[in-house]
């Protein structure tokens, strides 16, 4: 049994040291990624809701290539889905809300 338990703390050392350079690099980018946006963004995120307004008033997303209008729809599909994750965890079932 002594070797069992031995073994097993050996196993868990080994991952932690193979999963620390990992849990790293994901707490970099989390720091940065993850924060709420600060006051002084307000005004950069103001202009690009402008300019996402005025691209679509004038035809702009005519002139995207293929990449660009597959990645825009992949990435509105996301936010789409999360957003409907939200619903359903909110309302804790899939169809329908409770009357």
């Amino acid at each position: 049994m002594a070797s069992v338990a031995s073994k097993g703390s050996g196993l868990i050392n080994r991952l932690l040291v193979q999963a620390r350079p990992q849990l790293d690099v994901f707490m970099k980018y989390a720091k940065v990624e993850l924060t709420p946006p600060t006051p002084a963004d307000i005004p950069a995120i103001r202009q690009s809701i402008g300019n996402i307004m005025k691209g679509a008033k004038t035809g702009a997303y005519k002139n995207l290539s293929v990449r660009e209008a597959w990645l825009n729809t992949l990435v509105t599909a996301e936010v789409l889905f999360w957003f409907y994750i939200g619903e359903c965890i909110g309302k804790r079932q899939l169809v329908g809300y409770k009357v």
